[in-house]
């Protein structure tokens, strides 16, 4: 069975996430911030991580490259309602693209919050090579 590490500092969507993965046959492991998933990291191995980009402490972007250094292989998704936080936003600029500079930092791939179950389930089957 595969041990997921799950990042993420809403215990809403932590919990969620869990259900979601223990129901495709997952073990997960939770944390509550980047710092906690590092010493999570430290002391057992994972077959992948899910990443929250916006936590307080250490944000995901630097809990990936963290995570890049000390598991070079570990593959790591990403997850990001980012976008949201920007829909009101009066600048004429675009917002940044978190999830894309999450993948640049190492993610293999990014999954946009609000997502379906099966969406997020798919993510960590193929990037642990897992058919779905």
């Amino acid at each position: 069975m595969a041990t997921i590490l799950v990042v993420d500092d809403d215990q809403a969507v932590r919990a969620a996430i869990t259900i979601v993965l223990q129901s495709g046959g997952f073990e997960v492991v939770a944390a509550e911030n980047g710092s906690a998933g590092r010493k999570a990291l430290e002391a057992q191995r994972f077959d992948a991580a899910v990443v929250d980009i916006f936590m307080p402490e250490m944000d995901g972007l630097e809990t990936i490259k963290v995570f890049r250094e000390h598991c070079p292989d570990m593959p790591i998704i990403a997850v990001s309602g980012a976008m949201g936080l920007f829909e009101f936003s009066d600048s004429p600029e675009p917002p940044p693209d978190y999830l894309a500079m999450a993948t640049k930092l190492g993610a293999v791939t990014a999954v946009q919050k609000p997502f379906q179950p099966r969406q997020l389930l798919q993510a960590v089957q193929q990037s642990i090579g897992i058919a779905a």
